[in-house]
This record gives C-alpha cells, sequence and structure tokens, in this order.
C-alpha cells in the first residue's frame, strides 16, 4: 500500500480533549458496510459534524475554520479504543489528519495507525493540555519526525516514538512494506538455511 512518507510537516491542530474517544465515535458502524475503503470521509465523527438531515454541526470544531482544515488532533487519554475498526484510521486518514497527540492511545488503534501511516504521538497530560491551548488560538504547529520534535509559536517539545514505527512513517512503508525491503535478506537466510537442511526443502514428486 501507497503510504505517504512523513517527515516534517506544518499545519492547524484541532482539539478533542475528552477522554475514551472511540472507535465507534471516529466511525460509527453504519459506515461499515462497504467492502473497499471508499466513503469513509464522510463517517468520521459523523455524529458530531452532521445533525440528523445531514447538515453540519457549526458548533462542532472540524467544522469551523481554521480547524476544518486541520492535519493535526490533539485528543485525551485512551483515543481510539473500543472496537478494533481499522477503517477508523482510514477514515481519519481521508479528512486530511496524518497525526494525532494524547496522553495514551488504546493499543489496536495505535498499532492500526502504524499500519496506514497515521502518525500516533503519546506525550504527558500537561504537555498535550499546552497543545490545546494552541489548537483553541487557531496556531499552526510543526512535526519533525526527524528530529522528533513538535513546535508551537510558545513552545517545542521532544517526543519518542519506537524506532522501526519512525523509519516506517519516515520511508512512507506499510508492514508489507518494510518487510519486503529486507527481500534479499530473508532470500539468503532461506538459502542458507535450506542448503544446511537439505531435508527441509520440498520437492515435487
Amino acid at each position: 500500500m501507497h503510504i505517504e512518507p512523513f517527515i516534517r510537516k506544518s499545519g492547524i491542530i484541532a482539539a478533542l480533549p475528552s477522554a475514551n474517544i472511540d472507535t465507534d465515535v471516529i466511525m460509527p458502524k453504519t459506515f461499515l458496510k462497504g467492502i473497499d475503503r471508499s466513503g469513509l470521509k464522510k463517517g468520521v465523527f459523523h455524529d458530531f459534524r452532521f445533525d440528523a438531515d445531514g447538515s453540519p454541526r457549526p458548533g462542532f470544531v472540524l467544522n469551523k475554520a481554521p480547524w476544518n482544515k486541520a492535519e493535526f488532533l490533539v485528543t485525551g487519554a485512551n483515543f481510539g479504543c473500543g472496537s478494533s475498526r481499522e477503517h477508523a484510521v482510514w477514515g481519519l486518514r481521508q479528512i486530511g489528519i496524518s497525526a494525532i497527540i494524547a496522553p495514551s492511545f488504546a493499543g489496536i488503534f495505535y498499532d492500526n495507525c502504524a499500519k496506514n501511516g497515521l502518525l500516533a504521538i503519546t506525550l504527558p497530560a500537561d504537555k498535550t493540555a499546552a497543545l490545546v491551548e494552541t489548537a483553541r488560538k487557531g496556531k499552526p504547529v510543526t512535526i519533525d519526525l526527524l528530529a522528533r520534535v513538535i513546535t508551537a509559536p510558545d513552545f517545542s517539545f521532544d517526543f519518542d516514538i519506537p524506532e522501526r514505527r519512525r523509519q516506517m512513517l519516515l520511508s512512507g512503508l506499510d508492514a508489507i512494506g518494510a518487510t519486503l525491503e529486507m527481500r534479499r535478506d530473508i532470500e539468503a537466510f532461506q538459502a542458507r538455511y535450506l542448503e544446511e537442511r537439505p531435508w527441509l526443502a520440498w520437492s515435487e514428486r
């Protein structure tokens, strides 16, 4: 799967600071009926973004300028809890979200982010609170994955990320693509292994 590399990006950050925002809120089950990823853009936070007749709710942050063009989200703890639906991450990517910052993430959601090129950054609650204030002012931030630094107008924070995940994002690779990068080494190992253990090699009779 093609994933846009994430190296250094600047953009508006939107705040959804509530804790325990689950995947049914991010992507309601109504939008899980398709057999592909099309149409999920409309589903993201659907019940918050639209009223019963489908009109945008003017009070929801992602419907208001400048946050309707947000590239980043700062959220509360345990973001992405609930069911394991990967559609939640697909939809967030479709509305242009490339990074989410939170005090913690649900484990399956965090892994789904890695599979789909969505940068998930864990920061302590005091630092996410500072980013919430920046978001509410409509100020842009810059996320530098090479340097592992988030820069806002009034402060900057370092962040940690597993190195394999970081390299996948920098290169625009999912787990399969990252494995295929080592294809020659894998094939060489396989050849050596079978040469030393020829009884394991399957041959057509």
